[in-house]
């Protein structure tokens, strides 16, 4: 198996790990050297957007950088992301719904989404009762 096969491995598999956090570059390799598997970051960097291309990783882009995270449907569909405002968790959504969405948006309004970078934001079941006020999260 070819050294950089390894690489995107340790980098998919840290990643799979934890499929409902999402991730800098940096603490992705901070994680695979604590689990003794020294990874570049400029290598990580790489391997991040190889896994990106393929649907296995998300790319979210924030104010501060981008953070990734395993997609649990492996790419085979485009799914959505789902953010609490409130306790940060992404959760991955497959929803035919939301599919009707992006072919309504693109017939109706002529915009085509895409529903690999489009996070929706709200409150996830576990922080949905808790006095939360709107905006604070």
């Amino acid at each position: 198996m070819p050294y950089n096969t390894r690489q995107r491995q340790a980098v998919l598999h840290c990643l799979e790990e934890r499929p409902e956090e999402a991730l800098s570059a940096c603490e992705i390799a901070e994680t695979l050297r604590q689990d003794q598997c020294p990874v570049g970051l400029a290598t990580v960097y790489r391997q991040l957007e190889r896994l990106e291309k393929t649907g296995r990783v998300h790319r979210i882009d924030t104010g501060e950088g981008a953070l990734y995270q395993f997609c649990v449907h492996g790419g085979a569909r485009a799914c959505f992301l789902l953010r609490c405002e409130h306790c940060g968790r992404m959760v991955h959504l497959d929803c035919s719904h939301l599919e009707e969405l992006c072919r309504h948006l693109a017939a109706d309004h002529r915009f085509r989404m895409d529903p690999r970078r489009t996070i929706l934001t709200g409150l996830c079941s576990a922080c949905d009762g808790e006095e939360v006020p709107y905006g604070t999260a």
